[in-house]
């Protein structure tokens, strides 16, 4: 699916399943309760913090969603086309960054 696809879907959902969307604020409190879930996992499963028995189960590829979901949310309250805002920061970045990392040494 295409990020516009995907705008609609999460809009069709909230507008009969989810009721209505929760206002910015909360969701944005949501965005941020989303990534630490993220964060949680990665400190785990890739840095060198011990699971515990209450991380069994939670699955990266659908703490990632939930976080894109939110967001996407969030996108449709704004008014914000992802699809534009993504290319438009590509740009930017191709622009910006266009000799910066290949000139880090600590990436080679």
């Amino acid at each position: 699916m295409t990020i516009e696809e995907a705008q609609k879907i999460v809009d069709n959902w909230i507008n009969t399943t989810g009721v209505r969307y929760f206002n910015e604020l909360t969701n944005t409190a949501i965005l941020m309760e989303e990534v630490g879930e993220v964060a949680r996992i990665m400190a785990r499963k890739y840095g060198e913090q011990s699971f515990k028995k209450s991380d069994e189960g939670h699955d990266l590829g659908d703490e990632l969603a939930d976080v894109l979901f939110v967001l996407i949310c969030l996108a449709n309250q704004t008014g914000t086309d992802l699809t534009e805002a993504l290319q438009k920061n590509l740009e930017k970045k191709n622009i910006r960054d266009a000799d910066r990392h290949k000139n880090n040494e600590k990436l080679k």
